[in-house]
């Protein structure tokens, strides 16, 4: 994916955070640029835990052990970003939400695609 492919995938994304903090309670981001960066993170440490530990134990991956890794992600990203805040209770229905939006607008990830930095070496 070139560079403005990811650029329109993390706008797409703030968007999508944008919106469930308008939904969901006691999670709350402070505007576009907060939404931008917490999706940079969340998007940064999908790749480290997925580079680590797999699919299963991602924010992306289904199931219960993805659904509370995406939640912790998110809890502790707000410690990261500013301008974003959120309860426990927050960061579970949020990382709900999202997982449900990402059923009907799924994300690829350069894993699935079988690209990773060792492959791209050769």
């Amino acid at each position: 994916m070139h560079l403005l492919g990811h650029l329109v995938r993390f706008i797409v994304s703030a968007l999508m955070l944008i919106v469930v903090s308008w939904i969901v309670p006691g999670f709350t981001v402070g505007g576009f640029w907060s939404a931008f960066f917490l999706a940079l993170v969340i998007a940064i440490a999908a790749w480290v835990i997925e580079g680590a530990f797999g699919k299963r134990i991602t924010p992306f991956g289904r199931g219960i052990v993805g659904f509370l890794i995406s939640a912790l992600v998110i809890w502790l990203a707000q410690f990261v970003v500013s301008g974003v805040s959120t309860s426990i209770i927050g960061a579970i229905l949020a990382a709900l939400v999202i997982g449900i939006i990402d059923l009907f607008i799924p994300v690829k990830t350069p894993f699935e695609n079988g690209i990773s930095g060792r492959e791209g070496a050769r």
